[in-house]
């Protein structure tokens, strides 16, 4: 969606939130009131909106046609989804895409009256429309939440038992061929749980811990130097069983340079006998694989 576009529908929003006597407040956030964050033309509009008959605009969601013809909408529910707000997700048919948190009047005076600025909203805000004076207690955004932040060494521990651990499940997985369960291990448990951590210490490490990577390493290749990144980008596999070995090893050797890079730079201690061992098991879980 070009940018012109984006604020043409922007545009729409406020002006039908203007007009409707019942919407109290908006806000948009996320990337595009982030200085930090990269835009582009995927980028969404995430708008809130604070509602004064919440339960009575929840049974109608016609509404959501004002802004273009709707391909199709994820709604999470008439209860609030997490404590906070109820959710419209809209995608259109000029493939613009608005994401909607609806609250209730009383639950956003509550939000707005904590000590520490919710999280979704330090990442940026600005408001849009305010017809109440809800959002004047709101402190200005440090736009860093979800700032990396350095481990305790019983942190940094646990990850590394972990990410050790995990792979036995992986290499028995791959000597049985079972390589949905191996899939799952390794591109969920392993790459979000574990390695995602340790390759983010890495990042805070080289930034003073003073950046964030976004959602799931999307920020990643732009942060780590070229030869880390390559390392981490071996670990992925296609679904041949002998790529998912290769793929292994290299995940092995991904955490022990990682790892012992970490350590020394953190002042803490590497896992040496853990390595060998778990290395061990995954070499016999090779030799004994079934043919």
């Amino acid at each position: 969606m070009s940018n012109d576009r984006r604020t043409a529908q922007l545009n729409q929003v406020i002006q039908w939130v203007e007009q409707q006597p019942n919407i109290r407040a908006a806000l948009l956030t996320s990337s595009l009131t982030n200085p930090n964050a990269p835009v582009d033309q995927f980028s969404d509009l995430d708008i809130e909106l604070v509602l004064s008959n919440y339960e009575e605009f929840l049974k109608d969601d016609n509404w959501i046609s004002n802004f273009g013809n709707i391909i199709t909408t994820i709604v999470e529910g008439e209860e609030p989804f997490d404590g906070r707000c109820s959710s419209r997700m809209v995608l259109y048919e000029d493939y613009s895409k608005i994401d909607f948190l609806l609250f209730s009047v009383e639950k956003f005076k509550e939000e707005v009256a904590k000590e520490t600025l919710h999280e979704d909203w330090d990442i940026g805000y600005r408001v849009l429309v305010d017809k109440d004076g809800l959002t004047s207690a709101m402190p200005a955004p440090t736009y860093k939440a979800f700032t990396i932040e350095k481990p305790t060494e019983e942190k940094f521990h646990w990850v590394l038992n972990n990410y050790w651990w995990d792979m036995t499940y992986v290499a028995k997985c791959l000597a049985r061929g079972e390589l949905y369960y191996a899939k799952f291990m390794s591109d969920y448990v392993m790459r979000f749980e574990h390695q995602q951590v340790l390759l983010e210490w890495y990042i805070g490490t080289e930034f003073n811990w003073e950046v964030t990577t976004n959602k799931y390493g999307r920020l990643f290749k732009k942060f780590l130097p070229p030869e880390i990144w390559q390392l981490a980008t071996t670990t992925f596999a296609a679904a041949d069983l002998e790529d998912n070995w290769r793929a292994l090893y290299a995940y092995a050797a991904m955490g022990r340079q990682v790892g012992k890079e970490l350590a020394v730079r953190l002042g803490y201690s590497y896992p040496e006998e853990l390595d060998r061992k778990i290395m061990g098991y995954i070499d016999h879980a090779r030799s004994v694989r079934k043919q």
